[in-house]
């Protein structure tokens, strides 16, 4: 699989990442078979997508500790990625959130450390700060952030240069498209993509708005009805559903399963270093392994492109995929 360097760090990696939030069975992605995720991260470690992205958020620390027990035979050989929460990003707060991620991690340093999401209460130069320290001292290798807009890292870098940034992106949520990709690539910072195959959406699990579970119809492409969305919009259900037929359409010209073509389409776009993909049994890690080779070829990615633009253009520049008030500036 090929690599790519994240930001201005020495951190290569490949271009599609083992999400771990869905390994934590949690309410949203229901129960986890334990031994499955472990051949899983086996699987994927052992042939190249040795990328593993997780978070002290995830399960209350039960991902973390899934990946340690999974990976800690196999420590040289991955890239592990977690992140802090915003009630731990006061200087003190965050090197004890390190330590605790460490210990679940079952390692001695962690090599993509990054805020979760902006902290409204601790000052980035604080934050950033106790994270340069962490750096110096071993236990990160670098920091990235999560969910920050054009105005939250403009004032990062005020303060340092985070390696990445992680958002939500994908063909059926274009919105870093407006502001944040072109910020990252002017500074060298690179992207990672959560959320790249919408929960599902995109591996043509459902063919109606209303077969989607209420857990995972609570973005602003459903309508703010549902019973656990909080976004206050009318959403795009029939436009979204309109655009996941269309790609499909695409895919199955070309042959090819449509989350594969979602990723490979992540892969080529401006200023992305990885495409997080959740991944809960070795079948799965097998089946992304092949998604990280398909090269989709110029017309393609036009047409796919163009299939898009419409809810892209009617979501608009809200980067927060939950939220009408964004939470991302």
């Amino acid at each position: 699989m090929q690599t790519r360097t994240l930001g201005r760090s020495e951190l290569q990696v490949p271009v599609i990442c083992f999400g771990c939030w869905a390994i934590a069975g949690d309410a949203i992605w229901g129960p986890q078979d334990e031994r499955a995720a472990i051949r899983a991260m086996h699987e994927a470690a052992d042939n190249g997508l040795s990328f593993f992205d997780s978070a002290e958020g995830y399960g209350a620390g039960d991902s973390e500790a899934l990946l340690g027990r999974g990976l800690h035979d196999r420590r040289d050989r991955v890239i592990i990625a977690t992140k802090a929460s915003p009630s731990n990003h006061a200087p003190a707060a965050l090197k004890q959130a390190c330590e605790d991620s460490l210990r679940r991690l079952q390692t001695d340093y962690i090599d993509l450390y990054q805020l979760h999401w902006p902290s409204r209460e601790v000052g980035f130069e604080e934050t950033w700060a106790a994270m340069e320290e962490l750096i110096v001292e071993g236990k990160v290798r670098a920091g990235g952030v999560s969910n920050f807009g054009p105005l939250d890292l403009e004032e990062m870098l005020e303060h340092g240069r985070p390696a990445t940034d992680q958002v939500a992106y994908s063909l059926l949520f274009r919105a870093p498209e407006y502001e944040i990709a072109p910020m990252c690539g002017e500074e060298g910072i690179s992207i990672l993509c959560y959320s790249s195959i919408m929960q599902g959406l995109l591996a043509d699990k459902y063919a109606t708005p209303d077969e989607v579970p209420d857990g995972r119809a609570r973005s602003r492409h459903f309508s703010g009805d549902r019973p656990q969305a909080r976004h206050g919009e009318a959403g795009a259900e029939e436009l979204t559903f309109d655009t996941i037929a269309e790609i499909r359409r695409i895919a199955r010209e070309l042959g090819e399963p449509m989350h594969r073509v979602a990723i490979a389409w992540l892969i080529e776009q401006p200023a992305v270093g990885s495409v997080i993909v959740g991944i809960r049994s070795p079948e799965q890690a097998r089946d992304n392994l092949a998604a990280g080779d398909l090269k989709l070829g110029e017309e393609i990615l036009r047409r796919l492109d163009e299939a898009t633009q419409p809810l892209k253009e009617r979501l608009g520049t809200n980067a927060d995929m939950w939220q009408g008030k964004s939470r991302i500036r």
